[in-house]
């Protein structure tokens, strides 16, 4: 079974290994001392914690329209390529970065913006995942 060290799970969770000592000291995720007495982490229970905290981060409006992509990211625009034709939008959602390509056209009907609040929806055919 996978552990995970203070540093480890706040690089994995996109917070200090502070914030990480005090949710542990506070009781919100289960740590136990491994066998050199150091704090460490259940990877169970940290994908549990990882979950319930991702659901809030980027929780989509209760009067968003029906859809049924169910990656959905609440950030806000940081940068913004236009050309003729194709536009390319950066987003930060909480410590995720997305890039999109989209036309020009659809830049201008939302009229997106560095500064705007956005929702990006992500469907894909193909996911890779790697080890590190």
């Amino acid at each position: 079974m996978a552990s995970y060290s203070i540093g480890q799970a706040a690089q994995l969770l996109g917070v200090s290994s502070e914030t990480v000592r005090r949710w542990a000291d506070g009781g919100r995720l289960a740590v136990v001392r491994d066998g050199a007495g150091r704090r460490v982490i259940d990877g169970v229970a940290l994908a549990a914690f990882a979950r319930e905290r991702g659901a809030g981060l980027h929780a989509v409006p209760e009067d968003d329209v029906p859809t049924s992509v169910r990656n959905s990211f609440v950030g806000i625009v940081t940068a913004l390529r236009v050309d003729d034709v194709a536009a390319q939008v950066e987003v930060q959602a909480g410590p995720h970065r997305l890039v999109s390509l989209v036309t020009r056209e659809a830049v201008e009907e939302l009229a997106l913006d560095v500064g705007v609040t956005v929702t990006a929806r992500v469907k894909s055919t193909s996911v890779h995942i790697d080890l590190p």
